[in-house]
């Protein structure tokens, strides 16, 4: 989904997680949605950890320092903190990197096409320039190991 720049993130954020389709390992029909979200702070608001709830999804992500703070200013009256897996947590990086690689490519990070569906396929050529040097690099890993030649 591609939305305008001036807009937050999180206004989007239901109407993505119905365009989402999660693979399912082994035979059977695709999953409508994931059941674990990994997202970063910015949706660790109560208002994002609410939505997902009530689609019943779990959201793992810290509590923001200022949901902190308030939290603990209001005393008893606060509540209890957000659970958060610091494992699956860590697991987001993946993603974040690969948006900092995406960045390298100039018409990515500045928007450079006027029309949603050119920004789009420009993202798409930079997914597949990023994958083909892993592709060849597994490949060439793979034929040498078939190799059948003798060491000499």
């Amino acid at each position: 989904m591609l939305s305008e720049g001036q807009f937050a993130d999180g206004t989007y954020l239901l109407s993505v997680l119905d365009v989402i389709r999660v693979p399912r390992v082994g035979v059977g029909w695709l999953r409508k949605h994931a059941l674990i979200l990994r997202v970063d702070r910015a949706y660790g608001a109560r208002k994002y950890r609410t939505q997902l709830k009530r689609r019943g999804r779990r959201c793992v992500c810290p509590e923001r320092e200022d949901a902190r703070q308030r939290r603990l200013a209001l005393g008893s009256m606060g509540g209890r903190a957000p659970v958060c897996d610091r494992e699956l947590y860590a697991g987001r990086s993946v993603i974040e990197r690969l948006a900092g690689r995406l960045k390298n490519f100039h018409a990515i990070a500045t928007r450079y096409e006027k029309r949603g569906r050119h920004f789009y396929a420009v993202v798409l050529v930079a997914y597949v320039l990023l994958w083909l040097p892993r592709r060849r690099d597994k490949a060439r890993a793979s034929s040498r190991s078939a190799c059948a030649c003798p060491s000499s």
